[in-house]
């Protein structure tokens, strides 16, 4: 077996070296004055920047940050399906990883990683599960692939190889051929968010970014204040 040395960090291309990446955000402020009175409608105004200027990836994608009950964390990007003045909804399956962690510990952050615009929401608050009509109600719009998919994948469960993946797909396709309907997974559904915190970051020149942060209050109003970067 060859041994792995060190390799000297002067052979490295300059391109590659994380310490030297460096961007002079060149945008406009974020202002109190400027924001919505809520975190839901601000961020009603800047997702539809995100998705009407085109400059964003998937504009709906969040990083999910959950913890077990021993507080040990995990990520992973998952797709906002939903919001409104309850919170930020997605749908996952129920015997995940990530939803065994909710069950255990339901809070969590978000986090909306708008990088071209210069931008970040960032979101905590805890996690319940939506009612059966409301999944049902999305689960009925999703592709059909993507309602097999539901039932196909164990998600987060050790599987031998690809082959068992899309063998059970095969199946399922089988059994419910384009046009016909699909049953809601019992095991799959949707998760509320709602935000305890909700940040919006926007980057300045010489990483003087703005930070503001909205915060609930007992009353159901929210407080803002300002952080610094």
């Amino acid at each position: 077996m060859t041994a792995v040395t060190d390799r000297d960090p002067t052979d490295r291309d300059p391109r590659l070296d994380p310490a030297a990446m460096r961007r002079q955000y060149r945008v406009a402020g974020l202002d109190e004055h400027g924001l919505a009175a809520d975190p839901m409608a601000q961020f009603a105004r800047w997702f539809e920047e995100a998705v009407l200027q085109e400059l964003v990836y998937e504009p709906n994608a969040m990083v999910l940050s959950t913890a077990d009950a021993e507080g040990r964390p995990s990520s992973r990007t998952v797709l906002l399906k939903d919001y409104d003045d309850q919170g930020f909804v997605f749908y996952t399956n129920y015997e995940s990883r990530k939803a065994r962690e909710l069950a255990a510990n339901p809070h969590v952050s978000l986090l909306f990683p708008w990088h071209p615009m210069a931008r970040q929401v960032l979101v905590t608050g805890t996690a319940r599960r939506t009612g059966r009509d409301e999944t049902a109600a999305y689960f009925r719009t999703r592709p059909h692939g993507s309602q097999l998919g539901a039932w196909a994948s164990a998600q987060s469960s050790v599987i031998a190889s690809r082959t068992e993946l899309e063998s059970s797909y095969s199946e399922l396709a089988a059994r419910y051929p384009e046009g016909e309907q699909v049953p809601v997974p019992p095991h799959w559904g949707g998760f509320r968010v709602a935000p305890r915190t909700v940040e919006f970051w926007q980057g300045r020149e010489n990483r003087l970014h703005d930070r503001l942060r909205y915060t609930a209050e007992p009353d159901g109003g929210w407080r803002l204040d300002r952080l610094s970067p």
